[in-house]
C-alpha cells in the first residue's frame, strides 16, 4: 500500500470535498437549488456560496493577508449564504471554481509548517488551515447531500 505524505494527503481530500460539494448541484434546476428546507437561510445554492467565501477568507485572507474588505468578502459567514437574485448555479459554480483555484496558488509553494499571519484571530500554520478548512468542507458536504435527498426525494415533490 502506498502512503502518501502528509501534504499530498490534505491535498487529496480538500479536493475531494471540493468535488463533493459541487456535485450536490448537478441537475438540479434554479428553483430546487435555492430551495430551503430548513428555518436557516442554508439552501444548496447558498451552501456552494458560503464554502467560497469559507475558502477565500482562510487562503486569500488568511494565508495571503489580503483583508476581506480588499477582498469584496461579506463580513459573517451568516452573510456568506445569501443569495442575491442574479446568483445561479452556473455563476455560483464559477466563482467556486475561481475561489479553489486561487487557493491552490496561494498554497502552491508554501511548506506546512508556514506561519500565516492573515487570521484576525493571529497566526496559524498553513497545516492549521487545512484542517480548518477540511472539517468546514467536509461539515458542508454533509449538509448539502441531505439537502439533496430530500429535494430529490419522491415523497418532498410537491
Amino acid at each position: 500500500m502506498l502512503v502518501a505524505d502528509t501534504r499530498t494527503q490534505l491535498d487529496t481530500f480538500v479536493e475531494q470535498g471540493r468535488t463533493a460539494i459541487e456535485a450536490t448541484l448537478v441537475g438540479l434546476t434554479e428553483d430546487q437549488a435555492r430551495r430551503r428546507l430548513v428555518p436557516s437561510a442554508t439552501t444548496l445554492l447558498g451552501l456552494l456560496k458560503h464554502v467560497t467565501w469559507m475558502q477565500r477568507i482562510w487562503f486569500e485572507e488568511c494565508v495571503g493577508g489580503r483583508p476581506r474588505a480588499d477582498l469584496g468578502l461579506v463580513n459573517s459567514p451568516d452573510e456568506s449564504f445569501q443569495l442575491a437574485a442574479h446568483d445561479t448555479i452556473e455563476s455560483v459554480t464559477a466563482a467556486f471554481r475561481s475561489a479553489c483555484a486561487t487557493a491552490r496558488t496561494m498554497v502552491a509553494d508554501l511548506p506546512l509548517d508556514a506561519v500565516v499571519t492573515g487570521h484576525r484571530g493571529g497566526p496559524r500554520t498553513l497545516h492549521w488551515v487545512y484542517l480548518q478548512v477540511l472539517r468546514e468542507l467536509h461539515q458542508h458536504c454533509g449538509h448539502a447531500d441531505i439537502l439533496r435527498e430530500q429535494i430529490l426525494a419522491p415523497s418532498q415533490q410537491h
